[in-house]
């Protein structure tokens, strides 16, 4: 299964000002390309906090959001699921319900996690034409040193570039 992470963020690599922020800083031709990217694939991953600045489901697809206590959470099969398993159980079962792809969408913790754990193929970064100076980190947790290998770079608008890098292993 490919495993990509995508995000957009500031030039300064900043993905919000802080966790209550939600991501009406992006631009549309952002947010066009990733409801085509997150539909073509099928599923995303997130966290509680990000999924609670999104404030539901996101439609056409199916959306995993890990959190630890999940014991208070209806889901939704096949739209809305809460999970406190590990990435690589995740990974697991969706490969097992037959996903190709997914996508990892935020926040900076669980995007650390997966990164951190070797578990993301590609990284996918929409540069936004924003400074925030001080916020959220592309990643949070994740000690790591790895090379990247451009893949594609794509102008979405006159302003806003898309970044595609495969983690070299």
């Amino acid at each position: 299964m490919k495993k990509i992470l995508m995000m957009a963020i500031t030039v300064d690599g900043k993905i919000a000002k802080d966790t209550d922020q939600p991501a009406t800083w992006t631009s549309q031709a952002d947010k066009k390309m990733f409801i085509a990217e997150t539909k073509r694939v099928g599923v995303i991953v997130m966290g509680k906090t990000t999924y609670d600045t999104i404030g539901k489901p996101l439609p056409g697809r199916l959306n995993i959001v890990m959190d630890f206590d999940v014991s208070q959470y209806e889901n939704i099969p096949g739209t809305l699921e809460y999970t406190n398993k590990k990435p690589e159980e995740i990974i697991a079962e969706l490969e097992s319900r037959g996903f190709k792809e997914m996508i990892v969408g935020g926040g900076s913790t669980i995007n650390g996690l997966f990164l951190s754990q070797g578990l993301i193929d590609e990284i996918w970064l929409t540069i936004e034409p924003k400074i925030f100076g001080e916020g959220l980190s592309l990643f949070k947790g994740a000690d790591v040193d790895l090379a990247l290998e451009l893949i594609e770079i794509k102008q979405l608008d006159n302003n806003i570039i898309h970044l595609r890098y495969k983690i070299k292993k």
